[in-house]
């Protein structure tokens, strides 16, 4: 299995559109999404790159396993 990497914001943006969700604000340099379905809003900084530790705990939040996030970033 693949180890998650770190990777820009706007790759994580398409992503997060991609499974769904949709740009409700922004606040300082933070993006927020929400869906429908969703308890907690995902959010994440607009940096170079997002660290690994935010993935991870976005994809917790979005129900999303590793593998399936791996093979979601090779289709877009």
């Amino acid at each position: 299995m693949p180890s998650l990497k770190p990777i820009s914001w706007r790759k994580f943006e398409k992503f997060v559109l991609y499974v769904g969700c949709h740009f409700t604000r922004k606040k300082g340099d933070h993006r927020v999404y929400q869906r429908e379905d969703l308890k907690r809003p995902v959010i994440f900084p607009e940096d170079s790159e997002i660290p690994v530790f935010i993935i991870r705990n976005n994809l917790r939040t979005l129900g999303i396993s590793h593998n399936d996030y791996l093979s979601i970033l090779d289709k877009i």
